[in-house]
């Protein structure tokens, strides 16, 4: 069986898509927020 080593793992991928899910997820949040405003402003 292979030693392992810690942090020698190439975590790229992962990283990349947890900035993407992290971006995805402050655009929505921020999207609802006004969203919210719109409905508060116009709704009849």
């Amino acid at each position: 069986m292979a030693e392992h080593k810690p942090g020698s793992m190439d975590i790229t991928v992962q990283e990349q898509t947890y900035a993407g899910f992290i971006k995805f997820t402050v655009r929505f949040c921020i999207f609802l927020a006004f969203l919210a405003v719109f409905l508060a402003v116009f709704a009849t």
